[in-house]
């Protein structure tokens, strides 16, 4: 120890040794800064980050070497053996890059400081080669235990230097490590030089291929300015590079932690690799160490907490073998009551990415798209789409002997009470519908809304017919319950139609006709009732269609004509007005009486048109009759409700030429029903224009007194189903009484309807009645015979 501080104090030239020691760490630092590069670079990348790294470090050896040398003393007077002095550069970059080598392929620490140690043994060989270069006139003989303590440093410190750079990859770890290179390198040399022992000779020749201390100071200045240059591109380089790759790692921080889905990366043994913070919050590991651990073991301690079921090892070995086998996986598992979708993503080289996202709001949206699709919004209930599925299954399952039964239903009026009512409230009122169905009908069975106000009902079992025939009856009396909604009271009926399978049919097409057929029945039977399906049904639905094609085709080939019948003043027995009334003259049918179809007209809304055509050709006809001739022309409740009614009147009563005083419009109750106002406002303005207002089929109806009060009518027609009583129902007579004596202190003319014997008009007249109409003065007429009418005889004068 001795021999080597005296060589380093009295031998060397401490400046030049001090420049050695600087031009060393500023090596060495340069090389543990590429070290780290190519530990950070794959593929070909990393072989031309190991040879800069290797030409660096053995240059520096090399150039640290021989500025120690001319620090020193006695070899100031020597030379340098060329070949010997260049093999020994070749020998430090070759070994350094073997040692580098072995330490950037490897993760475990041992190897890497076994890469170290052969960096330490190449700082070896090139000192001892390089010292077998120096030519001086002395024999040179070495001290072993010296030698083997130089050689030893050189390992240790190149091992530490290398296993605390492998450690960290920052500037404390690289500063650390450049330092423990440092100190390698410099150990090795001045212990070595302490070994050195020199003997004079001067008989020992210098070669000629010898280089002098001065030249190799200029080759050394050149070798320490490429390292410098070498050092300051690698540097830059390498700063470069990290700047960019923390840029990156920001980028990818960013990119991880503004994921809406949970991310966590593994490698081939199922080590977590990295994650971001929304997976630990997604799946409750926010408490639990994930860097570095298997997911065998997070699973494990998860389900010691009880917050993981099932298998762990199961479970871990599956996804290991789906990423060896590069199989993606989908799975969708529930965490903390949210359903999360799992995509295990196999990575080239090993391991695999799983990504987790949060679908629970997706699957909710999901179920509620679905339920729409098949569920009607209003009641939700089941619509047609699930009903002709349902049915579809019900049928498939029937077993022999068992029967099916489907029951179409239609509310009775419910369109008048959308009208007079409102929306909302006819909305509320389909809802409470709806409740009332599913209370009535059996847990098993299928209540469906097909749209409107229609519904239906799926029975299945052994007696079918018997089960419908009492739910219908059931259905009908809970449906026609009084309904209490926003301070309305509300009666309504319903109508219910039946068929049965296998009898009526097999398909939900057959069977929902059917059973459509026989509600059309249940209708034109009075209504508040059910009909099962009969084979004539189909028989009457296709005459039905043909009459509406009929009627289509006779408006275009012009087949309506209207007929007139006479009113007559009860008092002076002389005519006053005449009702226009429509006739349908069809080709092959003959006269065809406006009962038969006229209701299919309201229904089509043929209505209108034909409305139209009584108005044009009851004004025109009227037009050529005497002045004090009136014409009276009935008005649908359907017509009533077109916005062109008012636009119609007008020109019908222009184009004719007639006076607004000689036309009188009839109504029924159910006009006034629709909508209250706006039929009140459209009756003023009619009446504003001069036109009559009479009121149809009066009696008949549950509010008429109240319509007296809200519109002053210029007539009342008393309904023919009282005139006909008269002489056998003394009720018929008190309210013929009560409308006489009702019209005449209101100021209103009261018409008789349906009069057809002398004795109903005697009574008729005793009681006050204005006027009188029916068969006893004439039936229905054409235009033509108006005149015959008028000039017709007089009334009987009665004894």
């Amino acid at each position: 120890m001795y021999q080597v501080l005296y060589c380093l104090t009295d031998e060397h030239d401490w400046r030049l040794a001090a420049l050695g020691g600087a031009l060393c760490l500023l090596a060495s630092t340069a090389a543990i800064s590429l070290f780290h590069r190519a530990r950070a670079t794959q593929g070909s990348g990393r072989l031309v980050w190991l040879a800069l790294d290797a030409v660096v470090a053995g240059c520096g050896i090399w150039a640290t070497h021989f500025i120690a040398m001319l620090a020193y003393g006695p070899g100031a007077s020597g030379a340098y053996n060329v070949p010997v002095t260049l093999l020994s550069l070749i020998f430090a970059i070759a070994i350094t890059f073997v040692g580098l080598g072995v330490a950037v392929s490897t993760m475990r620490p041992g190897l890497v400081a076994l890469g170290g140690a052969i960096v330490g043994g190449g700082v070896a060989a090139m000192h001892y080669t390089g010292m077998m270069a120096l030519e001086i006139p002395a024999r040179v003989s070495w001290a072993t235990g010296t030698v083997a303590a130089s050689i030893l440093l050189g390992v240790v410190f190149g091992a530490f230097a290398l296993h605390v750079a492998e450690r960290r990859d920052n500037l404390s770890g690289t500063l650390g490590a450049a330092v423990l290179l440092t100190v390698a390198i410099v150990s090795h040399h001045f212990t070595a030089m302490g070994a050195v022992q020199l003997t004079p000779d001067p008989t020992l020749p210098i070669s000629g291929l010898s280089i002098p201390p001065t030249s190799l100071s200029v080759l050394t200045a050149s070798a320490a300015a490429a390292i410098i240059v070498i050092a300051l591109v690698a540097a830059l380089l390498d700063r470069r590079a990290k700047g960019e790759l923390g840029r990156q790692q920001r980028v990818l921080d960013t990119a991880l932690e503004n994921m809406s889905q949970g991310l966590c990366m593994f490698d081939a043994d199922g080590k977590i690799i990295l994650f971001n913070e929304r997976y630990a919050a997604m799946l409750g590991r926010t408490d639990i160490l994930l860097t570095g651990r298997l997911l065998v073991d997070v699973l494990r301690e998860e389900q010691a907490k009880g917050q993981w079921q099932g298998d762990a090892g199961e479970f871990f070995a599956r996804l290991v073998a789906d990423a060896r086998e590069s199989r993606t996986t989908t799975d969708i598992v529930t965490r903390f009551g949210r359903s999360i979708r799992v995509v295990n993503q196999p990575m080239q080289g090993g391991g695999w990415v799983a990504t987790f996202e949060d679908i629970t709001e997706w699957l909710e949206a999901q179920a509620r798209i679905s339920h729409m699709a098949r569920h009607d919004a209003l009641t939700g209930l089941p619509n047609r789409i699930l009903f002709h599925e349902q049915l579809e299954h019900g049928l498939r399952r029937t077993n022999s002997g068992d029967q099916l039964a489907v029951l179409c239903l239609d509310l009775d009026h419910f369109k008048d009470i959308n009208d007079s009512l409102g929306h909302p409230i006819g909305d509320a009122l389909l809802k409470e519908v709806g409740r009332r169905l599913e209370a009535t009908v059996g847990e098993s069975d299928t209540v469906a809304r097909l749209g409107g106000d229609e519904f239906a009902v799926v029975l299945i079992g052994r007696s079918e017919e018997t089960a419908a025939r009492f739910l219908a009856g059931r259905l009908v009396e809970a449906i026609s319950a009084p309904y209490e909604i926003d301070h309305h009271q509300i009666v309504i009926g319903v109508s219910i139609g039946i068929s049965l399978s296998p009898q009526d049919g097999s398909h939900p097409d057959e069977l929902l006709k059917n059973a459509d057929l026989a509600l059309y029945r249940a209708k034109a039977d009075g209504r508040g009732t059910y009909r099962f399906f009969e084979t004539g049904m189909d028989a009457r639905a296709q005459a039905r269609r043909l009459l509406e094609m009929d009627l289509r085709a006779a408006l275009q080939r012009n087949e309506f004509e209207v007929h007139y019948q006479p009113i007559r003043d009860v008092a002076t027995n002389r005519v006053v007005a005449f009702e226009a009334l429509l006739r349908w003259s069809h080709p092959q049918r003959g006269l065809i009486a406006p009962i038969n179809f006229i209701p299919l007209a309201e229904e089509t809304g043929l209505i209108i048109q034909l409305g139209e055509f009584v108005l044009r050709s009851a004004c025109a006809d009227a037009a050529t009759w005497p002045d004090d001739i009136d014409v009276a022309v009935n008005l649908s409740p359907v017509q009533f409700k077109s916005p062109n009614l008012i636009a119609s009147v007008t020109a019908a009563l222009e184009e004719a030429g007639l006076e607004a005083r000689r036309l009188e419009l009839e109504i029924t109750e159910s006009v006034l029903l629709q909508n209250g106002e706006a039929t009140l406002t459209t009756l003023h303005e009619l009446r504003a224009m001069g036109v009559g207002i009479s009121l149809d089929d009066f009696g008949t109806g549950y509010s008429s007194l109240s319509y007296l009060r809200s519109f002053p009518f210029d007539k009342i027609k008393i309904d023919r189903s009282f005139v006909s009583e008269l002489a056998t129902r003394a009720d018929s007579m008190a309210i013929i009484r009560a409308v006489t004596g009702l019209g005449r202190s209101l100021g209103i003319v009261t018409t008789a309807e349906g009069v057809e014997n002398d004795a109903q008009l005697e009574l008729l007249r005793r009681e006050g009645c204005t006027q009188a109409q029916g068969y006893l003065f004439s039936k229905p007429r054409p235009a033509c015979d108006v005149a015959l009418m008028l000039e017709g005889p007089r009334l009987r004068a009665l004894a």
